[in-house]
């Protein structure tokens, strides 16, 4: 559940928010949404795939974290073990809202982040913003702006058919296998026939940055397949 308020210094003045790491404060999940201004960090420790939409009409891009429902390899106890976590995860457990289509900073109040006595204050003791609060505003904006560009990155990629469904077979230690699939990547050998216009068109766009961050973060599979070996998985 949770109970999305507009963030205020009245109500909320002695609101602080948990910082910790870990499954009891919801980062036990498979993967986060990204976009590609921030392909840059997430690609240099976690696999860019692609994501259907609910409704099977688009995609999103996200940065895979496990490799099933509800697993998160990079979470050990209580910390996150990667220099980069990525701001989906780390905005929590602000959100943005809209008042009068003004973007405004929501809070779910049901998050166990949210404390009275532990954690970082939201509010210095006389009303103003903390320094981690407006840290929260600016990723907050960045997220906003940067899955608004979501939807002409995975526009262009469909336009020239750049996405493919993957699987992986993968050897548990016990031998048995199990098979990740139902996301997708970029198509390599189609976006290597692409012509010069195409490509140029891509670069004028600012998409094709994007589009080889997304394929150099594959490499970043081999070291997600071997945390969960490690773990037995």
């Amino acid at each position: 559940m949770t109970r999305n308020v507009l963030l205020n210094n009245v109500e909320h003045k002695d609101l602080r928010v948990i910082t910790k790491r870990g499954a009891a404060y919801g980062d036990d999940v498979m993967f986060a949404v990204t976009f590609p201004s921030e392909f840059r960090n997430v690609q240099a420790h976690y696999p860019i795939v692609f994501q259907k939409s609910h409704d099977g009409r688009g995609f999103q891009p996200v940065a895979l974290l496990g490799l099933r429902a509800g697993q998160n390899l990079f979470l050990k106890g209580d910390r996150w073990d990667a220099p980069y976590v990525p701001l989906a995860i780390e905005r929590q457990p602000f959100l943005i809202g809209f008042d009068r289509d003004e973007l405004m900073v929501h809070i779910d109040l049901d998050s166990p982040r949210v404390s009275q006595t532990e954690g970082e204050p939201v509010f210095l003791p006389y009303g103003g913003t903390t320094e981690f609060l407006e840290r929260a505003s600016s990723m907050l904006l960045a997220i906003h702006e940067g899955l608004q560009s979501n939807t002409a990155f995975t526009q262009v990629l469909l336009q020239h058919e750049l996405l493919e469904p993957f699987a992986l077979d993968i050897e548990r230690p016990d031998g048995s296998q199990h098979r990740f699939a139902g996301f997708y990547t970029i198509h390599e050998e189609r976006l290597a026939k692409l012509g010069g216009p195409a490509l140029e068109s891509l670069h004028q766009a600012g998409h094709l940055f994007g589009i080889y961050m997304a394929i150099a973060s594959l490499s970043r599979l081999r070291d997600l397949i071997q945390r969960a070996q490690a773990l037995g998985e």
